[in-house]
């Protein structure tokens, strides 16, 4: 019994905040109440405040737990360093775009810090070092060795990383406001965002 009683005792933060993630998602940070946290997870108001001292500590928890699963997949290097710029692009954007797609938690994620960017911003800073940040750089370096050895126009650094990734956050954005409302070919988006980047990049192109 007392193993059982442990086990459930290491296991309630994360079901707590697996709760406040389903009711922020749900009603937002300022109309969010411990106690529908509490009785989504199966505990006491007073449970939650023994494992996060307040609400905000609550959210800033609930976004940090919650998203380590992101920022590792997204840390990861998987696009082949050695393929010419067109294959390797063509790699990074699709896997960039498969988890984007595929991933709603993520996407959830996103929309509770934008709304809440002005009560946590180390919180969003926090994120886009972890998250956003090495995908930018990854790609920055690629465009700045293709660069260096001609094999792509010149190109302003690094902010040339950061326009080649918009159309990824904007399509992020487009399934955030209307989920299936407005249908939208996912495939085509992406196809449309290389052909672009490609034809921009490429000598002579």
């Amino acid at each position: 019994m007392g193993g059982i009683r442990a086990r459930r005792k290491a296991e309630r933060p994360g079901e707590i905040l697996e709760a406040a993630f389903e009711e922020f998602v749900l009603k937002g940070f300022a109309a969010t109440r411990l106690e529908d946290v509490a009785a989504r997870a199966g505990v006491t108001k007073g449970t939650i405040y023994f494992y996060f001292e307040s609400k905000e500590t609550l959210f800033a928890s609930t976004v940090r737990e919650l998203s380590k699963p992101t920022h590792a997949a997204l840390a990861e290097e998987e696009s082949d360093r050695s393929a010419d710029i067109q294959a390797y692009l063509q790699a990074y954007l699709n896997r960039l775009y498969r988890f984007i797609v595929d991933d709603q938690r993520s996407r959830e994620i996103l929309r509770l810090l934008i709304a809440e960017a002005g009560r946590f911003p180390e919180l969003v800073d926090e994120h886009c070092r972890a998250c956003m940040d090495p995908v930018i750089e990854r790609l920055r370096v690629r465009l700045q060795d293709e660069t260096a050895h001609g094999r792509i126009r010149p190109v302003s650094l690094p902010e040339a990383a950061e326009v080649v990734l918009g159309p990824a956050l904007a399509l992020n954005i487009l399934l955030l406001m209307f989920a299936n409302r407005r249908p939208l070919d996912a495939e085509k988006f992406i196809a449309a965002h290389l052909d672009l980047v490609l034809h921009g990049l490429l000598p002579g192109s």
